[in-house]
This record gives C-alpha cells, sequence and structure tokens, in this order.
C-alpha cells in the first residue's frame, strides 16, 4: 500500500508549508522501574541546570530531527543503564504552558521496566543516578512528580492481568520474590498462599529442581515464567486476572 508521501515532488521541490510557524521543543522523560528483590524503585538522576541544579529528576533528553518519539525513549533509557530491548510503554504527553520556566518544551512520558542489578556498573555517575524506593520519594523537577504517579498508576493496572512484572525480574526467581514483588507494585501484602496456589493453578510458573539456600535456610524453590503457557491461554481467550483488584493502602506521591 501506497502513503501518501509517495506521491509527493520529488526533493528540492517541497514547499515549506509550515515555515512561518513557531517550532516547539520535544522531548522525552523516562520513569525507568527497577526491582532489587525486596522493593520497587525508580532511578533518578540530578538535575544539571540552574535554578534547580542538583535537585531530583527523571531521566530525559530532546528529541532530534532525524529520531523518533519511540527511539529518542530507548536511546535514552539504554544511554543511562546500559540495557536495551526492554519493555516501554508511552504514558502521557505533558505539554501546560510554563511546565518548564526557561522555554517552551512539550515531553512525552514513557515508562521501562528492568532489574536493577545488571544496571548498577553502567549507571551513569556524571548525575548521579541512584535507585530510589517508590515508597520514599523525594521532591522532584518541573511535573516530574506527576509523570511518575501517573506511571505508576499505569504499571499498577497492567501487572494485574498482563504479566509484564516479570521483566523486573532474573530469568529463575523464589516465589517470596515473586510475592514481594507484586506487593511492592501494588501497595499492599498480598496473601501468601492463596496469591502462590493462583499463578501455580493457572500453569503460569514452572517449578525448577535448583533451591535458593542463601536467602532460606531451609532452601526456596526457583521457578521460571512459562511464556508459552501464557500465550496459549491468551489465544484460548481465557481472562487472565493475577492479583484482584484493589486499591492500595497509599497513594503514590
Amino acid at each position: 500500500m501506497h502513503t501518501i508521501n509517495n506521491h509527493l515532488p520529488g526533493e528540492g521541490k517541497v514547499q515549506g508549508y509550515h515555515a512561518q510557524e513557531i517550532s516547539l521543543l520535544n522531548s522525552v522523560d523516562c520513569v525507568i522501574f527497577g526491582f532489587d528483590g525486596k522493593d520497587l524503585k525508580v532511578l533518578l538522576v540530578r538535575f544539571p541546570y540552574e535554578p534547580y541544579r542538583g535537585h531530583w529528576s527523571l531521566i530525559g533528553g530532546f528529541v532530534k530531527p532525524d529520531t523518533s518519539i519511540d527511539e529518542a525513549a530507548r536511546q535514552t533509557v539504554a544511554n543511562m543503564t546500559g540495557l536495551e530491548d526492554v519493555y516501554m510503554e508511552q504514558i502521557y504527553t505533558f505539554g501546560e504552558v510554563g511546565r518548564v520556566p526557561s522555554e517552551r518544551v512539550i515531553t512525552t512520558c514513557y515508562y521501562a521496566l528492568i532489574r536493577v542489578e545488571p544496571t548498577l556498573p553502567r549507571l551513569s555517575k556524571q548525575f548521579e543516578a541512584t535507585w530510589i524506593s517508590v515508597a520514599k520519594l523525594p521532591n522532584m523537577v518541573y511535573d516530574h512528580a506527576d509523570m511518575l504517579d501517573r506511571a505508576l498508576r499505569r504499571l499498577r493496572r497492567r501487572v494485574r492481568y498482563q504479566p509484564i512484572g516479570f521483566e523486573l525480574l532474573p530469568p529463575k526467581f523464589t516465589m517470596t520474590e515473586l510475592r514481594s514483588l507484586y506487593n511492592s507494585i501494588l501497595d499492599k501484602d498480598l496473601e501468601k498462599r492463596n496469591f502462590s496456589k493462583k499463578l501455580l493453578i493457572m500453569g503460569l510458573l514452572t517449578k525448577l529442581d535448583e533451591q535458593n539456600k542463601v536467602t532460606s535456610r531451609r532452601g526456596a524453590f526457583y521457578f521460571q515464567f512459562n511464556e508459552g503457557k501464557y500465550r496459549e491461554l491468551i489465544a484460548d481467550g481465557y481472562l487472565l486476572e493475577f492479583v484482584a483488584a484493589k486499591k492500595p493502602n497509599k497513594k503514590a506521591n
């Protein structure tokens, strides 16, 4: 199928229809979530410019003329963490007049889900990139707190019906680690037996022979996410609900 661009005149003959319009700066800001085995964390940096120099900020960057918004967001995450091909989702575009006092900037917010441990050797030290618990968030510049709040609410909705939480875990994990992850994301204490039973009944977890004897005296069996079973259930029209819907105890700041 041809797009309308295929019928435009050749190079050098296209008129500048928007030459009289004012160009605006476009940027991306990324809420990078990570899990360290106990807490859900977000990656923040120290803002490098006055008058907010030294205050906490999300990771962001400007969109270049030859780069799509999605690609700019992926590059932003890769440059800061050293990781590529991570789960990302576009959240919202923030365009309030005056959101950046110095100039007119429209920004599109994304969230990404990655594991904390692989990023530690590669985190940018230039801007003091630091993993901070979402339960102990500091004040942030501009409207970044609103971005984080939107991203966290989207994540809480998604994680109940889609297995995106496994993006935050290593390939093999204990049931305790999995439950801690959901507890952290949803900000509530899930009942241990019912949580495990539901996932095992659905067949979404494969129990391994290997045990974790470092954090558990008796030894806790490792599990793996069964992606094939998940795709099979979805193809059959099975409506998955990993945990019961319930409002979190506290609202994210």
